[in-house]
């Protein structure tokens, strides 16, 4: 038998028998693994994954102690902190948490319960903690998580991977403090993620769309009048959907197909004029990077192209502004026409003579209004009279706004449809915050969004490096 001899230091103690564990622990495995019989090798890799849980907590538990700092006085950030005592807390990693004896200290001067009064500790400080003790790894990938399911999903999965071994609880509440973090710096956040962007050398164009999504609410219900009967609740609420924002910034290719998104999200009382905003910093810094063409594409809600007329101007973009109306929007509402005038059962052949015309010809929106008004059946206004929603349709977009010219789109390589926005309706919302039952408040919603934007985004690492960091702080002795 080979004899591999390791000195181990006296603090490493624990992570040297950890170890020790894990080799006599391998080493009866293989013993009975003779005789050609099935072995349920699930159960091998639990019994593993639990021995390198306990090497990982071990590693830990040493490199934590070592950023202990014992001495009478400490400066931190330019300020004097007294020593106070020691104590023992736990941190919590990937593989569970483990117990370290630190100092702990206050700023000079102050007593508890004053404002500067707040106990902190070095280690904490050092390693960039998350509240008590969640370390910044494990931090993230809890946030992750919950960005992408319920707290319960997520408890789930970890129990599946072997890691987290934590509550719902604490994956809600360490996913809302990273959430605030998140919005609360946002701004400098994604100045540094789109400075940092390199656009890929295929991108022709970029295009913005906004648009909405219903979103369950949490509301106040007024509680009825008179003695409440026994049981009421006694902050009854309602649930209510209400219209959250979305926006997307798409680069394109010369063919006009999707080659990346930056997804943003407001909830129904965000800062929406923040995120219109933000979609304009956002492309001024991608276009000036690159030589790209700037299409505006959005369905024909008025809302969303004041929103965005406001801001996209020849005074920020002097090159030329396409404005283009969703065409599979455009062809809904002549569907609905042509099913009127040729009646449901025939083949759609005028919608299909209506979709290449817009795609070849620049004054295809004006002639199929022509035709509209011309046929006779314009039956009023009101949600179950097509033609006159297509004419409508047609009027607001096409004769002054110039937003229905796909032929020119095509030409030039621009895209036609707004499916990247619609898409992020449906994944940055719809997946995560219109499950069964579920129901929002304002503030922690953001949070999500915040969190989901950036991982549906393609930014997820860079951007809770960025979030996480200020809690890193330097502490020396004083």
């Amino acid at each position: 038998m080979a004899k591999l001899v390791i000195e181990i230091p006296d603090e490493l103690k624990d992570l040297g028998e950890a170890l020790a564990t894990m080799v006599a622990r391998v080493q009866g495995t293989v013993a009975g693994m003779g005789g050609g019989k099935a072995v349920d090798y699930g159960r091998v890799e639990r019994a593993i994954a639990e021995e390198t849980g306990g090497i990982e907590r071990a590693a830990h538990r040493a490199i934590l102690q070592a950023l202990d700092i014992d001495v009478p006085a400490v400066v931190i950030g330019g300020i004097r902190y007294t020593k106070v005592g020691r104590c023992e807390a736990p941190y919590h990693t990937l593989a569970g948490s483990v117990s370290i004896e630190r100092s702990l200290y206050r700023q000079s001067g102050q007593r508890g319960g004053q404002p500067g009064g707040r106990v902190v500790n070095p280690v904490s400080l050092r390693a960039g903690v998350v509240e008590k003790g969640w370390l910044p790894r494990t931090a993230q990938v809890m946030a992750h998580e919950v960005q992408q399911g319920t707290s319960r999903d997520a408890v789930a999965t970890a129990g599946e991977y072997g890691r987290l071994p934590y509550a719902r609880s604490s994956f809600e509440r360490v996913a809302h403090l990273v959430g605030a973090f998140a919005v609360a710096d946002h701004q400098d956040i994604e100045d540094v993620l789109i400075e940092a962007f390199e656009v890929p050398a295929e991108a022709r164009s970029v295009s913005v769309s906004l648009d909405r999504v219903s979103v369950p609410m949490e509301e106040p219900r007024p509680r009825p009048v008179g003695r409440p009967r026994k049981g009421a609740a006694k902050r009854p609420i309602s649930r209510a959907f209400r219209m959250a924002y979305c926006g997307t910034v798409t680069l394109h290719d010369q063919q006009g197909a999707a080659l990346h998104t930056i997804r943003y999200g407001c909830m129904p009382e965000g800062d929406v004029l923040g995120m219109r905003d933000r979609l304009v910093l956002d492309t001024v810094a991608l276009m000036s990077k690159h030589p790209l063409e700037l299409t505006l594409l959005c369905d024909g809600a008025p809302e969303m192209w004041t929103l965005l007329d406001e801001w996209f101007t020849p005074e920020h973009f002097p090159e030329p502004i396409h404005h283009l109306v969703d065409l599979p929007h455009v062809l809904e509402k002549l569907s609905a026409a042509a099913r009127v005038l040729d009646g449901p059962a025939p083949a759609p052949t005028r919608l299909n003579r209506w979709k290449l015309a817009l795609l070849n010809r620049r004054t295809a929106a004006t002639d199929i209004l022509e035709e509209l008004v011309a046929c006779g059946l314009d039956e009023g206004p009101g949600d179950d009279h097509p033609v006159h929603a297509a004419i409508t349709y047609l009027q607001s977009h096409s004769e002054d706004a110039d937003r229905m010219n796909y032929a020119r789109a095509r030409r030039r390589g621009l895209p036609l449809g707004s499916g990247n926005v619609e898409a992020t309706c449906k994944s940055l919302f719809e997946l995560r915050f219109k499950r069964c039952g579920s129901r929002w408040k304002e503030e922690s919603g953001q949070h999500i969004v915040q969190l989901r934007a950036l991982a549906l985004s393609d930014r997820w690492g860079p951007a809770v490096e960025l979030t996480l960091r200020p809690l890193r702080k330097a502490v020396r002795v004083a």
